[in-house]
């Protein structure tokens, strides 16, 4: 029995040893499915958040009165107070330079330039651009501009006596015909009047998620009401009407 004693405690430790590799091998196994649920898990995560603004991109499109197509970011453009990005949609898909682009929360932008399959939008926010606004709770217009920063736009040339105030919605005001009437732009986050200025300085912050939306709607222009056939014969009896000669008595 003593003689066989290094045998049996070498099988021991030998049972010890495998076991102990055994469990490196079943751990490691473990760390690697814990990452894979994790991977699968943040997918998930990110799905159901993309699935919860789609939705609310379409309830928006379900609002609207126009025609509208659901395009997605693709790509951004660089650039020092650049703020324009390119969407997955181009000629293709109908659509053409000028036509604006809405998120679920506001307007995003316009389209400056199309692809066969891709389009540049220039977003409200950059330099370059500005747009005919009003308030909503009055009617005051004015021309919101880009500032080079995602969460400002600035009133232009808005007199101090002007009936702006902090809260106060702004909206597109539908005059030039680039944007329609109506859609939401931003709030107003400062009104600063300065004793030497005759204008008053006014900051909007843009309700669009500028930084962080993926789909975007593009609006197509609302077409023309149909006249009825009764209506037609009407305005063409009173443009006959119109240009009959008087008759000398």
């Amino acid at each position: 029995m003593v003689a066989e004693t290094p045998y049996i405690f070498g099988d021991s430790v030998g049972e010890v040893v495998a076991s102990r590799e055994n469990l490196r091998e079943h751990n490691a196994l473990l760390e690697r499915r814990v990452l894979e649920l994790s991977q699968v898990s943040q997918q998930f995560l990110s799905l159901r958040q993309e699935n919860a603004r789609l939705r609310e991109l379409l309830g928006s499109r379900a609002r609207l009165p126009t025609e509208v197509l659901i395009a997605e970011l693709v790509g951004v453009v660089p650039g020092v107070n650049t703020h324009q990005v390119i969407v997955d949609k181009g000629i293709d898909a109908g659509v053409s330079v000028g036509q604006a682009v809405i998120d679920a929360q506001g307007l995003f932008g316009q389209i400056v330039e199309v692809g066969q399959f891709t389009s540049r939008v220039l977003q409200i926010t950059d330099v370059s651009h500005a747009l005919p606004v009003q308030i909503n709770r009055n009617g005051v217009r004015s021309v919101a501009g880009g500032t080079g920063r995602r969460d400002a736009l600035e009133l232009e040339n808005v007199p101090v006596t002007a009936d702006i105030r902090e809260g106060d919605l702004v909206e597109t005001s539908g005059l030039a015909g680039r944007f329609p009437v109506g859609y939401p732009v931003g709030y107003v986050a400062s009104v600063i009047i300065e004793d030497t200025s005759a204008y008053a300085r006014i900051t909007v912050r843009p309700t669009a998620f500028l930084d962080r939306s993926r789909h975007v709607l593009v609006l197509f222009a609302q077409p023309e009401p149909e006249l009825e056939p009764e209506e037609l014969s009407d305005e063409a009896g009173d443009s006959t009407d119109s240009e009959m000669p008087e008759e000398d008595a």
